[in-house]
């Protein structure tokens, strides 16, 4: 079983004129033939590049380095494409200075290397009548991460939990 080409090459473009593009080519409709003729002459491939244009547009140029260009083009807009990651981290309504601190050196570390960190305060139990104590910790932490990073979302209460997101200064 063949596997379909990506592209209509040579004999199997179907069309009876192109518009033909390329290196030392004028840009400008042939016939087919003509057209086959000039890859012919040069040693290379007519390939369809824009087969849905009126008339299709046929590039002469070599097939596999044609292929070989698209692919590592491709590979450059995947690589420069960034993914975001979220980190979490934990807090309680009253986490003390050494947790706050520990815990702050970690995101610090996460928008260094260009995460999101999504910073929580979890109330347990009783300890939802601390909402301000929540509060006051979440702008602390926001606070002393102004130069790393600055708050996207600020604090918001979701059920038993207050989020805050802190985005990576560029």
């Amino acid at each position: 079983m063949k596997k379909e080409a990506l592209h209509r090459i040579n004999e199997f473009i179907n069309e009876p004129a192109v518009r033909v593009v390329g290196e030392n080519i004028e840009p400008k409709i042939y016939n087919i033939k003509e057209a086959l003729e000039m890859a012919y002459e040069r040693g290379l491939d007519l390939v369809e590049i824009s087969p849905n244009a009126q008339p299709p547009v046929c590039k002469i140029v070599d097939y596999q380095k044609f292929l070989y260009e698209l692919k590592k083009k491709q590979k450059d807009q995947k690589s420069n494409s960034s993914k975001v990651v979220v980190k979490e981290i934990r807090l309680g309504p009253q986490t003390d200075d050494h947790d706050f601190n520990f815990k702050l050196n970690h995101a610090i570390k996460f928008l260094k290397e260009g995460s999101k960190v999504k910073v929580d305060v979890y109330f347990k139990g009783r300890t939802i009548i601390y909402k301000e104590q929540g509060e006051k910790i979440l702008l602390k932490f926001a606070e002393a991460l102004l130069e790393y990073g600055k708050p996207e979302k600020m604090p918001q209460m979701e059920g038993k939990r207050m989020l805050m997101i802190i985005a990576p200064k560029k």
